[in-house]
């Protein structure tokens, strides 16, 4: 719970394009609550804006909370609220995108929240990898933010020898918490709208092909 002054900047307000139901959320949606529908592309989009939202808003969430514990320990949890979102944005797009290209491989559930194995069934699929869309630097600093997402979804934020050792990241200990910054949660939204963007575009090229073949 947040106060109202805090809120009101950080809520995304959507239309549903299959029911017209108007409805606001905080950080990410991924259907509509009047009548379930779920278009992907189009959450995707409202998600990352959403989320960028609620990031610019962190000075105003301090400024409304009076106890400066409180205040810290809400920033905390909406940065690292929307790195979790941003992944889940991404594995929900790019799940959609997939099993509309011509002739998909088998993927696992939950495939494409890691990186790797995604980047191997998408260019089986398209002929192309995530390298063809975020140089190597780039890949990396978003696997680090993907494995980051899963500490905090299934460790708490606490990191393991696991972490550290898929994720490259020496600054921790085992058993330390992880500490996010909004630049960085930042940097990673960035880079999943620009892999999102040429995702799209090896779809759309995949799916072009297939129209086009005798």
């Amino acid at each position: 719970m947040l106060p109202p002054a805090a809120t009101d900047p950080m809520a995304l307000k959507i239309t549903c394009p299959s029911c017209a139901c108007r409805y606001a959320v905080i950080g990410a949606a991924y259907f509509c609550p009047a009548c379930g529908h779920s278009a992907a592309e189009q959450v995707f989009e409202q998600t990352i804006a959403g989320i960028k939202a609620t990031l610019g808003a962190l000075d105003q969430v301090r400024a409304a909370m009076p106890d400066r514990d409180t205040a810290e320990t809400t920033v905390r949890v909406v940065i690292e609220n929307g790195l979790q979102n941003a992944v889940t944005a991404f594995q929900r797009v790019v799940e959609a995108l997939f099993v509309e290209l011509p002739a998909p491989p088998k993927a696992r559930r939950n495939a494409f929240q890691n990186l790797a194995e995604g980047s191997t069934l998408w260019q089986q699929a398209t002929g192309q990898g995530y390298g063809a869309h975020l140089d190597a630097p780039s890949l990396d600093q978003l696997a680090r933010a993907f494995q980051q997402r899963h500490l905090l979804a299934h460790r708490q934020g606490l990191v393991d020898e696991e972490y550290i050792a898929k994720s490259g990241d020496t600054r921790y200990q085992p058993g330390q918490r992880l500490v996010l910054r909004s630049e960085g949660v930042t940097e990673a939204v960035e880079l999943v709208e620009r892999l999102v963007a040429g995702l799209r575009d090896d779809a759309s090229s995949a799916r072009s092909g297939q129209r086009s073949s005798p």
